[in-house]
């Protein structure tokens, strides 16, 4: 046995609990040892009353002072100067040992001459029964494995007792050894000291081992501690990497630290893939941290080396048996995956539950009702447009540069152009047949995606499926599609998943990450929700902090991909003093027949009806309707009921989601941003009437689900078979339109057009967006100028920015005089400068149906005036009006310089590395499942109480 052991103990206060508590219970130990120690030295970091009285009523026979930033192994280095005796004993403010803790351990140092550290098994602070460490060891990667932690003692670990090293709390190491190795190493960052310590001791052929029967308490709390709690995460993880990262160029042969140095970087980025995969987004700053401490502290790294090879005696294969070994690792990863209790969660029952049935039935009623939609190859009328020929040039119209309108418009695209590229993507042949296909799909995606945020409000199937038929009959879904509003129905097919993810963000990040991706979609289909997304997103933070504190973090993450994703388009509104514009509608300025803001239109608004046609029902019998409002009626009347019912907060929930659609939709009609053709144009309310449906349809399934009892159970499938009948009656003229009235007045769907430019241009510019058509269009009201680019103005390339201006700008200005110059009698050289700005076509649209007398004699002027232009060839009449080609050297369209153009690549970079963020954040994983596993399907309590 030792003659003397001389312990160090370490006190900073800092942790959950004040230092001074834990410090008197381990003053307390250390002086009921039965062997006691023979010097103590207290190290003090950071200034504290209490605990310097403490300390110097201790009996130690030093105490020093050092700064509160002071690590584990700077305050024993400081001490070791003073070390008397045989062995010393490293200890912290939080680590009481048991009576026979001292005993044990010197008796195993002198059992056994070659060991030079004996390790104690750590034991909870509160409950003795629980072991937190019992030797640590590593992988082949040098990742630290803790052999035992959190397991009830009940002695399975005490015949272990050869390790590569062990927790530095507690140990007793011999004081020739401690010198010869050079203590710890503070480079280690707090981490992994132990483990290093005993690596290098067996390097110098050396002895490390636990032992089992001597027993000390640990709080978690002291300075030689790694952090604990969810809070600190990222302390936690910086260290653990910095002590990894550290050991592996200290271990590593000479000839490959350079190689280990270079490859942190791209090791960085992969683990930060990892990190996001696996859902460990707190680990992504920590980890580029480390990498960069280390990397920038070759000093450390060499003055680790030496310490090695001071001592190195064998080689590195003489502790290769007492790593964990893959297999070992593998059995430790799995080791979780049976859970004994049983999952909470049911069973989906897609299938079996009816659900897919339904899905296929939609389907049917789909292809029965748009079969006229399948022999077109472009979509055409109300808010609709043809796509691109290629999908390059769909993803251009969605980068910041060269806008596709305009004389020279440079600036962001609409969020809105990157999911038509998306969808056109789908059909890369043939971009504009993915509007066609998703049209003849629309009701049962519908379906779909209504009968999934259904299982957020109910167990029951054939709730489930009246859900999900109730939202695909949705009045403003029906309207969108006969009006041809491509956002509008991409909102409501989106609007559920983005409710059955945001519901349950709370819960892992895989379901914050398809949130946050699906509320970037959302909202560039329709901006005039976002001022509802942040009421709903506050509402939704303040509940997580008071019922699941932990899940915050997840809940802010749901709006920072929308955030930097809208940035550019925020900016530029901001900077034109149009801050209003960002709520404008994306796509084609479409007003249609919406409601007006007079008291019969809010009451259609109220009713579900965004426009002044309810369901199609008075162009069907021609004179206006008030009954179809009532059809309505059943399934509001469940939706206010459901707050009388056991599941009361779910309901009010849902019924404040509604609240909070219906006020959007009611704002809406007021507000007009976009101007087609001079003309104001509102803002759709269908978007907000979507939202409230949500709330609406869960409301009453609550009802039904909640409020009868199961002795009358069967009046749950009658009520929402009522409710869904007369919803199917109160849309049924507008969803019958095209079938019965393909082309007439009751749709506004028509064949194309694939241009909307003459197909001489069209051909001309399919391949190519530098060709520029001047479109001349002289009204009654005066001449209507615009530059097309490309084959064809498309539903990518509009543009809010210049949909919602208020004021001429200089191009507007210099546009407007050389369409002037053009079509008036003039000397001007007009073509000539039509040709320095690269357009190389003049297009005069054809008269429109009953065009007046004024406007027909502009035409007729302005078609004399190009004609006797030298410079411009006829090439004759088109389809869309006359066309003239410019017969001189057109000058292509001016590039981006390269300050624009490093913008355009940061734009991208921005958005897409966050946008690849949330979609890692969203990819599942076996962990992820398994979580998802022990939480229930439905959302907020339930009438047993849980969650």
């Amino acid at each position: 046995m030792p003659d003397r052991v001389h312990a160090i103990l370490v006190v900073r206060p800092e942790g959950r609990t004040p230092a001074a508590n834990h410090l008197t219970r381990t003053l307390a130990a250390l002086a009921a040892q039965t062997r006691p120690v023979d010097a103590l030295t207290i190290v003090l970091c950071g200034p504290d009353a209490e605990l310097t009285r403490l300390a110097a009523e201790s009996g130690a026979e030093g105490v020093i002072t050092a700064s509160a930033g002071t690590s584990f192994a700077t305050a024993t280095a400081l001490a070791t100067p003073r070390l008397t005796g045989d062995a010393v004993w490293l200890l912290a403010q939080d680590t009481a040992p048991d009576p026979e803790a001292l005993v044990r351990l010197a008796g195993a140092l002198e059992l056994s001459p070659p060991l030079v550290i004996a390790a104690p098994k750590l034991v909870d602070w509160d409950d003795r029964d629980v072991i937190r460490s019992l030797g640590v060891s590593m992988n082949r990667y040098g990742g630290t494995v803790e052999l035992a932690a959190g397991e009830l003692d009940q002695g399975q670990r005490d015949r272990d007792s050869d390790v590569l090293g062990a927790d530095v709390r507690g140990i007793l190491v011999r004081r020739d050894a401690w010198a010869a190795l050079g203590g710890l190493d503070p480079a280690l960052g707090g981490a992994d000291e132990g483990l290093d310590l005993g690596v290098r001791a067996r390097l110098a052929e050396r002895l490390v081992a636990v032992v089992p029967s001597a027993r000390v308490a640990v709080a978690g709390d002291g300075v030689a501690a790694m952090a604990r709690g969810r809070r600190r995460a990222r302390r936690r993880a910086f260290a653990t990497r910095t002590a990894q990262l550290h050991r592996r160029l200290a271990y590593a042969p000479a000839a490959t630290v350079a190689l280990h140095w270079l490859s942190f970087l791209p090791l960085a980025l992969w683990r930060t893939v990892a990190h996001l995969v696996t859902k460990a987004p707190h680990r992504v700053l920590p980890e580029w941290g480390a990498t960069l401490l280390v990397m920038a502290r070759p000093a450390a790294v060499a003055r680790a080396r030496r310490r090695i090879r001071a001592v190195r005696t064998v080689g590195w294969s003489r502790i290769a048996p007492l790593r964990v070994s893959r297999a070992e690792m593998r059995v430790r990863w799995q080791g979780d995956v049976g859970d004994p209790d049983a999952p909470v969660r049911s069973e989906l029952h897609f299938f079996v539950g009816g659900g897919a049935w339904t899905v296929l039935g939609a389907l049917a009623v789909s292809v029965a009702l748009f079969a006229p939609l399948l022999a077109w190859p472009v979509l055409g009328g109300g808010g609709l447009a043809p796509l691109r020929a290629n999908v390059g040039q769909l993803w251009q119209d969605a980068a910041w540069g060269l806008r596709p309108l305009g004389l020279d418009a440079v600036g962001p695209a609409d969020p809105f152009s990157g999911v038509v590229a998306l969808i056109g993507t789908l059909s890369p042949g043939d971009p504009s047949r993915a509007f066609v296909v998703l049209w003849v799909l629309a009701l049962p995606l519908g379906v779909l995606g209504g009968w999934f945020a259904a299982t957020r409000v109910t167990e029951s199937s054939p709730l489930r499926i009246v859900a999900a038929i109730a939202w695909a009959l949705a009045p403003t879904f029906v309207s969108a599609l006969v009006e041809g509003r491509p956002a509008g129905v991409l909102v409501h097919l989106l609007l559920p998943w983005l409710f059955y993810a945001a519901s349950v963000a709370h819960r892992s990040w895989a379901p914050a990450g398809a949130a946050s991706v699906l509320l970037v979609v959302v909202l560039a289909c329709a901006p005039s929700l976002a001022p509802a997304a942040v009421v709903l997103w506050c509402a939704a933070l303040v509940v997580v902090a008071l019922v699941a504190g932990r899940g915050i973090a997840r809940v802010v993450w749901l709006v920072i991909p929308s955030a930097v994703v809208f940035a550019p388009l925020v900016w530029s509104q901001v900077r034109a003093g149009n801050a209003w514009g960002l709520l404008a509608d994306p796509g084609v300025p479409y007003a249609g027949a919406e409601v007006s803001a007079d008291p019969i239109g809010r009451a259609l608004l109220a009713a579900g009806f965004p426009t002044s046609d309810p369901g199609g029902w008075a162009s069907l019998l021609g004179h206006p309707v008030w009954w179809v409002g009532l059809l309505i009626a059943p399934l509001a009347v469940l939706a206010v009921l459901s707050v009388l019912t056991p599941r009361w907060i779910t309901a009010s929930a849902l019924i404040v989601v509604a609240a909070t659609g219906l006020a959007t939709a009611f704002a809406a009609i007021g507000i007009a941003v976009s101007f087609a053709d001079s003309v104001p144009v509102s803002l759709w309310p269908g978007a907000g009437l979507s939202l409230a449906w949500i709330g609406l349809v869960g409301a009453a399934v609550v009802a039904l689900d909640a409020g009868i009892p199961d002795r009358a159970r069967v009046l749950r499938p009658i009520g929402g078979l009522a409710a869904v009948l007369a919803l199917a009656v109160a849309v049924a003229p507008a969803l019958t339109a095209q079938l019965s009235d393909a082309g007439g007045d009751r749709t506004a769907l028509t064949n194309g057009p694939v241009s909307t430019l003459p197909a001489f241009i069209a051909a001309e510019g399919r391949g190519s967006l530098s060709i520029g058509t001047l479109v001349l269009d002289p009204r009654a009201d005066g001449l209507r100028v615009q530059v097309v680019w490309g084959g064809s103005a498309t539903l990518s390339g509009q543009s809010t920015l210049e949909a919602t201006r208020t004021s001429a700008s200089a191009q507007d200005r210099e546009l407007a005089a050389l369409a002037v110059d053009l079509v008036s009698p003039s000397t001007d050289d007009a073509v000539a400068r039509l040709a320095q700005r690269g357009i190389g076509f003049v297009l005069l649209e054809s008269a429109p149906s009953g065009e007046g007398d004024v406007a027909l004699g502009d035409r007729l002027g302005a078609a004399t005036s190009l004609d006797q232009r030298d410079l411009l060839d006829p090439v004759g009449a088109t389809s869309r009006g006359d066309l003239w080609r410019v017969n001189t050297a057109v000058a292509p369209r001016a590039p981006l310089d390269d300050h624009r153009i490093g913008l355009q690549r940061l734009v991208a970079l921005g958005s897409l590395a966050v946008l690849v963020v949330a979609l890692l954040l969203a990819v599942p994983t076996a962990a992820s499942r398994r979580v998802a596993r022990r939480t229930p399907r439905i959302v907020g309590p339930n009438p047993g109480g849980s969650r």
